[in-house]
């Protein structure tokens, strides 16, 4: 056989007794007396004893040995000479490459060299205490399971966190260990592939494994849908590890757990249930996690409420039957048993209510038309008080609008800041509408054949329409006016201190406010956030519209930055101008109902005069 890395040292005493060997037959060579060369029995005493091969000597397993002193190396250790049976059996292991594959581990790399202990023995390296480290010395190498295209990364180190390997290290015997689950036919040197029928990890055996342990799990497993169904062949039935996880198993009181009672509806259940191929082969509804999501019973479990009911109080865990089975929780006659666990007294025909259709989402029957009575009397109600609001508002804004006016911005900025609004405005409802498709807004204008499309070619164009909205802004800038108006713009140390005055103001500290020229620091904080954001958002947008081009000078990576920059200063510039721009020109109490500069270029005297006394230009 073959052999991987080198066995450990050992206890203290075996490492003492090879040094005194070697000091022994170094004086040997040096003296050319071979009466100072221990006999066999010696070096048997001092390594083999108390071991599995108490009693052997040194030929029985190096039978090379013709004399002493030995020079050179000796050659490998042939165990099946002994152990026929074993060493067969574990040619299997590591899909069967053992004795073609070097670095596939060998009997030492398990046993040890001259320190073998029965498997009983805590010294052993295959105790059960110990044999999640011996295991762990292969599968925890990243080289070597990468090499060999092993599923399973750090197992060992997973399995260790579990409740399987957190009773194991203190000496409990009756925890699952890796040959528990790997080792087929009560045989620790026969460990098969998941694809080998035998193989106790195959997927119509697992239970099987499990129920060694948990024998009264498995007779319910058994005696359930999914077991019934793996019963059959189905590969697509779930068994215990799609539900409990395979080495990482956890507790149900673990909140990590997936079958802890916050988690089993979206962790293990979902998957199955929200399968569109599982639903359309079995016959199973759609809608089933959303559905428990949106009734009291998943709000108050997605609030972390771990005694509210879950997919397990209702369907049970493991004997888990359809409603027609008459022994099934769900089944009519014993919705009244199963609801009652939780809510003592309640009636049949309560209990009869479906969970999964509650009122609100039903599309049938009274409860189906009063909700649509409800929408239409709501949509009409609030319409008509949108639009009294907008007759009210309107009126106000005449009123506005006939005051002596003085101009602020020219008919091209005007238009400019039309521009940027339509523009900014479309960018946001189709930008957001992609991250947040379910919104019931986004979910309104576009979830209809075709409409995503749709919102990507509307996007691009509203992105095209600010680009251009900029670059006549730019060139705006190169004119006499512009100069003036980005001289005007610039922050000076005045914007600090009129800050400073203003927050004493707003705090009743000062009896006047600050005197602005043409722009305050509010317009200027404004005005450059919006150069800002226009910068980014044009930049990282042409990288992602033409991320074919990008990739030709950047990496992936690069693109996956601006992705997340595009999204963040979306999200930025987006609650800028809901708070900070609409509350400085609409809802500040001097300039409600807004300014009407963005409509007419103008303002009312006193509204400048109050607001921009320091404005000598005049608007």
């Amino acid at each position: 056989m073959t052999f991987g890395a080198a066995s450990h040292a050992g206890p203290l005493h075996v490492i003492a007794a090879r040094v005194i060997v070697a000091m022994i037959m170094f004086a040997t060579v040096l003296t050319g007396s071979a009466r100072a060369w221990p006999d066999t029995s010696t070096i048997q005493d001092s390594l083999l004893i108390g071991t599995a091969h108490d009693g052997f000597e040194c030929v029985d397993c190096h039978p090379d040995i013709e004399d002493l002193p030995r020079t050179g190396r000796l050659t490998d250790v042939v165990c099946a000479d002994c152990h026929e049976t074993e060493h067969v059996a574990y040619r299997a292991h590591g899909r069967g490459t053992v004795g073609v594959t070097e670095d596939i581990p060998g009997c030492r790399d398990c046993h040890g060299t001259h320190q073998i202990y029965p498997a009983s023995d805590p010294r052993s390296t295959t105790h059960a205490t110990r044999l999640a480290t011996t295991c762990g010395h292969c599968h925890e190498n990243t080289d070597l399971v990468k090499q060999h295209d092993s599923l399973h990364k750090r197992p060992a180190e997973v399995y260790a966190s579990s409740v399987h390997g957190a009773a194991s290290p203190d000496g409990n015997g009756l925890a699952a260990t890796c040959l528990d689950c790997h080792a087929s036919g009560g045989d620790a040197h026969r460990i098969l592939g998941s694809g080998d029928p035998e193989s106790r990890i195959n997927h119509f055996r697992i239970p099987e494994t499990c129920g060694e342990c948990h024998a009264e799990i498995e007779r319910e497993y058994w005696e359930g849908i999914h077991g019934i169904h793996t019963a059959r062949g189905e590969t697509d039935a779930p068994v215990c590890t799609h539900c409990h996880g395979e080495h990482g198993i956890l507790s149900t009181d673990d909140p990590r757990s997936q079958v802890s009672p916050t988690q089993v509806a979206e962790a293990p259940c979902a998957p199955c249930h929200e399968s569109a191929f599982l639903n359309e082969k079995y016959g199973i509804p759609a809608g089933r996690l959303a559905s428990y999501i949106d009734s009291y019973h998943g709000l108050k479990s997605r609030a972390g409420d771990t005694e509210v009911a879950n997919c397990a109080s209702c369907h049970g865990r493991h004997r888990i039957l359809p409603s027609t089975d008459p022994a099934s929780m769900i089944h009519p006659d014993n919705l009244a048993a199963t609801c009652g666990a939780c809510h003592p007294g309640i009636t049949d025909v309560l209990a009869r209510t479906p969970i999964h259709a509650t009122s609100l989402g039903r599309r049938t029957g009274w409860p189906h038309f009063v909700a649509v009575a409800y929408t239409i009397v709501i949509s009409v109600i609030i319409g008509l008080m949108v639009v009294y609001w907008l007759i009210d508002i309107g009126k106000h804004m005449r009123g506005v609008l006939r005051l002596p006016q003085v101009r602020r911005m020219s008919g091209g900025a005007v238009l400019q800041h039309g521009l940027l609004t339509l523009s900014f405005t479309l960018l946001v409802v189709t930008g957001f509408a992609l991250r947040y498709p379910d919104f019931f807004l986004f979910h309104l204008l576009f979830a209809w054949d075709g409409g995503f499309v749709v919102r990507g070619i509307v996007h691009r164009a509203a992105a095209v329409l600010m680009v251009g909205a900029c670059t006549w802004h730019v060139l705006y800038l190169r004119t006499q006016p512009g100069k003036q108006f980005l001289r005007d713009m610039r922050f000076r140390r005045q914007d600090a201190k009129q800050f400073g005055e203003m927050i004493l103001y707003n705090l009743d500290k000062r009896l006047a406010q600050p005197r602005f020229s043409r722009f305050s620091y509010v317009q200027k904080v404004e005005y450059w956030s919006v150069v800002w954001g226009s910068v980014i958002m044009t930049g990282t947008g042409v990288c992602l519209w033409f991320d074919n081009f990008a990739t030709r000078f950047f990496s992936k990576g690069f693109l996956d930055v601006m992705l997340v920059i595009h999204f963040y200063e979306a999200i930025l510039a987006t609650l800028a101008i809901a708070l900070w721009h609409m509350y400085a020109t609409v809802f500040n109490p001097t300039v409600y109902p807004g300014n009407p500069a963005w409509l007419t270029g103008r303002v009312p005297k006193s509204w400048h005069a109050r607001e921009h006394p320091e404005d000598e230009s005049g608007g």
